[in-house]
């Protein structure tokens, strides 16, 4: 049986489709039949929310975990699909970064809590959140690999270049397995020239580490959070649907290479 891969979903540039992406991603490989725990590292609690749950009535979340309060397999909760949990999180994970302060081994505790469960899932997928600072680290040590959702727009390569810093300095420093999983363009808007000119940036920048599949603008995705459903069980037939289903299937493929 092949090992879990341990997904980090991160740019520090918000808006760019990286909940959504965590989102989708995690409910498309669940539909493949795949073991997925979905990790919500971001205060604003929006994977927690988008998988149903309701994030202020959750009794554990990833803060308890960094606090040492609890365990992964006391915090984790079932979600709408079958075959998929979340480790929910809500703005009481904005003070963990300062309780964490004194803490020798503070960019290892995801790492470490993730261990205990990990031989029970193939995907873990987490939601980072949109800066680079303690939680992202710990995110970034516990993970094999990055994917990096950034958005068809001018400034997107920017950004860009400073999170695959952080991304080498994790790696030289804490996490020598870490990589690069690849690239997803998100809000793709087939009528400008601008999204077409970015993704011909990017690729010609990154080659290898750009996946096919591009998400495009799409009405349904930016509902499906607010009905609590991801976007394969809101509304199947859509492009957006269509479009994480391929995602899901390109990041299957990879697990044999």
């Amino acid at each position: 049986m092949s090992k879990v891969r341990v997904i980090a979903v991160t740019n520090q540039k918000g808006g760019v489709g990286k909940t959504t992406t965590a989102i989708n991603l995690s409910a498309c490989l669940a539909a493949e039949g795949k073991r997925v725990l979905a990790v919500d590292a971001d205060q604003q609690g929006n994977t927690t929310s988008g998988l149903g749950l309701d994030k202020n009535d959750v009794p554990l979340t990833i803060y308890d975990v960094f606090l040492g309060e609890a365990t992964i397999t006391e915090v984790k909760q079932p979600t709408c699909m079958d075959g998929l949990e979340v480790i929910p999180a809500n703005i009481n994970l904005t003070g963990a970064e300062i309780e964490l302060i004194g803490n020798d081994r503070r960019e290892y505790i995801l790492q470490e809590a993730l261990a205990e469960v990990k031989d029970a899932y193939d995907f873990i997928i987490i939601d980072c959140p949109p800066s680079l600072n303690m939680i992202t680290v710990n995110a970034l040590v516990a993970a094999n690999t990055v994917l990096v959702p950034i958005q068809c727009e001018y400034f997107a390569l920017e950004g860009l270049e400073q999170l695959l810093h952080t991304v080498n300095l994790v790696k030289k420093r804490l996490n020598p397995e870490l990589e690069i999983e690849g690239i997803v363009f998100t809000m793709y808007d087939a009528r400008t020239n601008l999204s077409l000119q970015v993704v011909e940036e990017v690729k010609r920048s990154l080659g290898q580490s750009v996946y096919r599949t591009i998400i495009p603008r799409n009405v349904r995705l930016g509902e499906s959070p607010s009905h609590g459903l991801p976007i394969n069980l809101y509304d199947p037939k859509s492009k957006g649907a269509e479009a994480y289903a391929l995602l899901a299937e390109e990041v299957m493929e990879k697990e044999w290479n």
